[in-house]
């Protein structure tokens, strides 16, 4: 590919970066524009009390031996560089249920997560084991998440694959706690009753079976490993200097204009932003008004709210797994409505450090919410929230941390500092809308409608990130897979990612 060739890409997140990273590997010349003081989108960092903060709640999945983002990491010779430590084969996650004062620790690989809940469920075992076999059989589906040459011909789905996730458990497992057991993950993926659906579930449960790791360290050394791709080959990662404007005419980008003013031009352009986003950034001519109205209409995944804390030394116990709060069996899939108590639930971690000994330096702590708890203050910004916000947002961090106590007792006597951040700090940090994590909702009923396309009705502009296809360290690099062929051309990447398998 000529270096002529240029692209200049809107946002430097997990999406926006690796989109570069691939194109600039292929021989094209990049830009990539980030409005925020540092790149990486989720995987930014922050420093607090002397200690480095992850700003997501980072599970690295696909990482594992034949893993999809593996080969993609191999391809773009970042593997070897990152900075993982996997987490324990007996214990990859450890759920908590208040309800009856209950800890289910799942296993990793196929058979040991179904013995681990067959302990608890003696009775579901042959059940359990039809589901997993559904779970593999539902992604065995998708040619893009398991990076095969695809065909071009829309192939039919099984009943399993269109059916909503809550419908697709009930399906195989008939224990009730059981089923809430197994939708674990869902309020982190913004699943919903009779809507999500089951390949969304399929695709994410399956990751976690197989293995998982968390960024030691911090996760924006990642970040900075695929920014380091697009300098290497003469782009440009500018941070602090988002996109202003993009002048569209007759269906063509002629140019995107920074906040500093500086002007880019490019023979490509790719959006990494959410699509509402990137609406207020273009003439209103440039997309259909019943495109924009579709999207804008699309209802959006839930936000959260984190909390973030610096421990005492050598006063609370490192662990290896991450850990989830569960109030109760039958709230897994309400976590984004505004009309029962919160939190309901939340994932908390360890961040592991190296080196690594028995004690834990922070605890990171995100609970789904959804953005009506905000919306009063949506019209201030960072630091000018006012005494009523801080208030409010006191009381969360009271609230998460009552609960936090029961599942680890003592928890609060070992925090030395804490800090905490709602959905409007993901809407202004992340650009999203309503402070969205997982992006547009998937529905099962309109499943045409809430998938968009990576290439639109502009000529030149392609979309990137995690409303266009699956959301999180799996999703996104698949996504930004699909948006680089439509430039390099159909299976041509995916060819070439097998090849470099091949060779380990």
């Amino acid at each position: 590919m000529s270096k002529n060739n240029t692209v200049v890409i809107i946002g430097a997140g997990l999406g926006g970066l690796f989109a570069g990273a691939i194109l600039a590997k292929e021989g094209y010349r990049v830009t990539i524009l980030e409005k925020n003081a540092t790149i990486g989108g989720g995987l930014q960092t922050f420093r607090r009390w002397g200690e480095t903060f992850d700003t997501g709640m980072h599970v690295i999945a696909g990482m594992y031996p034949g893993g999809n983002i593996r080969k993609i990491c191999r391809y773009l010779g970042v593997l070897d560089k990152m900075q993982l430590r996997d987490v324990d084969d007996n214990c990859t996650d450890r759920l908590y249920f208040a309800e009856d004062d209950t800890h289910y620790d799942l296993a990793k690989g196929r058979e040991p997560f179904v013995e681990a809940l067959s302990a608890h469920f003696p009775g579901e075992r042959d059940n359990l084991r039809r589901y997993v076999d559904a779970l593999y059989a539902i992604t065995e589906q998708s040619d893009l998440f398991n990076l095969r040459p695809s065909t071009g011909v829309f192939r039919g789905h099984s009943d399993d694959f269109l059916m909503s996730a809550d419908r697709f458990i009930a399906k195989y497992v008939g224990d009730r706690r059981l089923q809430s057991v197994l939708a674990f993950m869902n309020p982190l993926y913004g699943g919903r009753r009779d809507q999500t659906p089951a390949y969304v579930h399929a695709i994410i449960n399956l990751l976690y079976i197989n293995g998982t790791s968390r960024f030691v360290n911090g996760s924006s050394h990642f970040a900075d490993l695929l920014a380091g791709i697009v300098r290497e080959h003469g782009g440009n990662v500018l941070a602090g200097e988002g996109a202003e404007w993009v002048e569209v005419n007759g269906r063509h980008v002629d140019y995107v204009r920074s906040t500093k003013g500086n002007v880019y031009v490019g023979d490509h352009y790719i959006s990494a932003i959410h699509p509402c986003t990137l609406f207020g950034l273009m003439p209103e001519h440039a997309f259909p008004k019943a495109y924009r109205h579709r999207l804008d209409s699309l209802p959006n995944s839930y936000s959260a709210f984190s909390v973030y804390i610096k421990l005492k030394e050598q006063s609370f116990p490192y662990f290896n797994y991450s850990a989830y709060y569960m109030d109760r069996y039958d709230a897994i899939w309400d976590f984004g409505r505004t009309d029962t108590p919160w939190p309901m639930g939340f994932l908390m971690m360890t961040p592991p450090e190296d080196p690594q000994d028995a004690y834990a330096r922070k605890v990171l702590v995100t609970a789904p919410m959804s953005y009506d708890y905000v919306r009063q203050w949506e019209d201030t910004t960072v630091g000018h929230r006012g005494a009523d916000y801080l208030q409010w947002k006191e009381e969360r961090t009271r609230d998460v941390l009552r609960l936090a106590e029961k599942m680890y007792p003592g928890l609060c006597d070992c925090i030395e500092h804490a800090e905490s951040a709602s959905p409007l700090t993901v809407r202004d940090f992340y650009g999203t809308k309503e402070g969205s994590m997982c992006g547009f909702s998937k529905d099962c009923h309109n499943f045409i409608s809430s998938q968009i396309p990576v290439v639109t009705k502009i000529d030149n502009l392609l979309l990137t990130g995690q409303n266009n296809n699956l959301h999180g360290f799996c999703g996104v690099p698949l996504t930004a897979l699909c948006t680089c062929e439509a430039l390099l051309g159909q299976n041509y990447l995916i060819e070439k990612i097998n090849q470099c398998a091949s060779d380990e």
